[in-house]
Order: C-alpha cells, then structure tokens, then sequence
C-alpha cells in the first residue's frame, strides 16, 4: 500500500455540488480510496489570468495504485467534475487534483514527477499539507513540510 499527499482546488462552481468549497467537501468524501486525513479548506488568490479565488486543502489517501495509475484515477476524477484537458495554463477550474509527495519518495516520466515540481513555492498547497502531512519529507529537498512551510513564510513579500 502507499500513501500519498493530494493537492484540492477549485475557483469555479458546478452545477450540482455548487460552490468550490462545496465541491472539495464532497471530492474528498469520494475519492474512491482510503481517506486518512484532510485537511480545512483554506482560500487562496489565484496565480495568473484567473481572477476568482480558490478554495484550496489537502488529504493524505493509501491506495495499492502505483502513481501512474493514480493519476489517471485523479484525471478521471477530474473530468468527471467537468475539467476538460488543454486550454490555457492556470485557468479557472472546477477542479484540480494533484499528487504533490507519496510514501515511495522520488517518482519522474514524462507525464508525472512527484513531489510536485512547485509545490515548495505555494502557500496554497503548503498550509492545508502542513497541517495533516507536516512531518512529511521532501524526498528531493530533504526538509519536511512544516519546514518548508516555514521558509516560504519568511520570504519577503513582492507587494
């Protein structure tokens, strides 16, 4: 079994579940795995043209999928939230899933690298994962979450 660290947004509501934080409520009820935690849904602003803000959390999950396979389960979850794939980087969505680290450490092909290449840098993936994950270690950094939440806190701020 592994266990993994998944990143939640959403900025666009849907039609049956509603709002975004509605729609990360009921997304981690049915990931289809086994849900070990989750963390509150934080809101963020959002990062380039998109001009809603997100509702964002994380959950740590065991499941016997190997990362390949767990990513096209989260796609498919995605698409099934009416995510189409393609279209403009960072644009509003309804939904978006990500593997940011996972208890095998270092994972990269062509379609997959984990830990999540940016995830160090967001404030929006960090602060729902340092609350359920903060012990976690950054197979590549060799910090743990909570650390690198840390260092991202004292960085001075661009405005």
């Amino acid at each position: 079994m592994h266990r993994y660290l998944i990143a939640l947004g959403s900025n666009q509501r849907h039609g049956r579940y509603g709002a975004p934080k509605a729609i990360l409520s009921h997304v981690m009820d049915a990931l289809d795995v086994k849900l070990l935690a989750r963390s509150a849904i934080v809101a963020s602003a959002p990062l380039g043209p998109s001009k809603r803000n997100y509702a964002n959390a994380a959950a740590i999950i065991k499941t016997k999928m190997e990362p390949p396979e767990l990513l096209e389960h989260l796609k498919a979850i995605e698409a099934a939230f009416g995510r189409r794939s393609g279209g403009r980087k960072w644009q509003a969505r309804v939904l978006d899933l990500d593997i940011i680290l996972w208890s095998g450490g270092f994972w990269s092909t062509a379609d997959l690298a984990i830990p999540h290449p940016a995830f160090r840098t967001r404030d929006f993936v960090l602060r729902p994962a340092a609350a359920i994950a903060a012990d976690w270690r950054d197979p590549l950094a060799g910090l743990r979450v909570k650390h690198l939440k840390a260092r991202l806190d004292r960085r001075p701020s661009l405005a």
